[in-house]
């Protein structure tokens, strides 16, 4: 497996210490990464700060450091809007493409998406539908540079391990992958194990955090007790000592045959706080757990 840093980790979005692109791209390669997945948004590479200039810059960067980028990361929600008069789907469409030839010209091989969250009064059926059609376009039109779509196992449409393989299916394009990622089946009751033994052979990155739960309570003063809250919150740690089972988990994708790309990300707030030491010791944590149980 190539071992890949996540840059939205030193982006800031939790108020955490923050690096731009070319200090994120060093600091990768100072902690042992062999590769990076890079944010495709602001601060880091946006397709509106995208120019000639600022590709050769990155490529510069990554050059000088003797490292590559495998994934450029796609933010989208393919959501169907209320405002029917607003292409927004064509938005994220030319968005998605705009991404696709960064990623070209990075050299990177995928870009990652994701599908859409669930509307209330939405029928399911229906936004299954667009979400299909318009990752098809995305795929036919990234396939244009040579670029693959990873579509990761986050938003609500096609988020069991069991509808994101019949999502692929009916997409039906061979530059159509699965970005497969243990924290959301662990948090809705799968079997790691089984499921990334599943997916493997359809999963090109997966994208790897840890994480504790801690239990939620809401105080009934006229009861002098509790009631339970849910769901649990959940809590950032460093890589092996959360609750979600790394070890059945990559046992899966590896009898699977999965041997990809495997991204360390910190996306949520850490435990010991956003300081720029705290960071880097969770993300040399997963390199060397990786390492010893991989």
């Amino acid at each position: 497996m190539k071992l890949s840093l996540f840059s939205v980790s030193y982006a800031g979005f939790w108020g955490q210490d923050s690096l731009d692109l070319n200090a994120f791209i060093g600091k990768s390669a100072q902690l042992g990464y062999d590769s990076v997945m890079i944010a495709g948004k602001r601060p880091h590479l946006s397709p509106l700060d995208s120019d000639d200039e600022k590709i050769a810059e990155v490529r510069a960067a990554l050059s000088e450091n003797k490292i590559d980028c495998s994934v450029i990361g796609g933010y989208t929600d393919l959501s169907a809007s209320n405002a029917v008069e607003v292409p927004y789907l064509e938005m994220q469409i030319s968005y998605v493409e705009s991404l696709s030839q960064i990623a070209a010209a990075l050299g990177a091989p995928y870009v990652r998406v994701f599908t859409a969250y669930e509307i209330e009064k939405q029928n399911p059926h229906a936004a299954w539908t667009s979400v299909v059609s318009t990752l098809q376009e995305m795929c036919d039109r990234a396939l244009a540079h040579g670029v693959t779509l990873v579509v990761q196992n986050h938003h609500d449409v096609g988020v069991h391990s069991d509808a994101l393989l019949e999502m692929i299916g009916d997409i039906d394009r061979d530059n159509c992958k699965i970005g497969f990622d243990a924290w959301s089946p662990a948090l809705r009751g799968e079997d790691l194990y089984e499921a990334a033994k599943k997916m493997a052979p359809h999963t090109a990155i997966t994208t790897n955090a840890d994480y504790i739960r801690l239990k939620r309570f809401i105080y009934q003063p006229e009861l002098i007790n509790y009631r339970a809250a849910e769901p649990d919150l959940v809590r950032a740690v460093k890589f092996g000592e959360g609750f979600i089972d790394y070890q059945g988990f990559f046992k899966g994708l590896i009898e699977g045959g999965f041997n990809g790309i495997a991204n360390y990300e910190m996306c949520s707030p850490v435990r010991g706080g956003g300081s720029s030491q705290n960071l880097d010791a969770f993300a040399g944590q997963y390199l060397t757990w990786m390492k010893k149980n991989t």
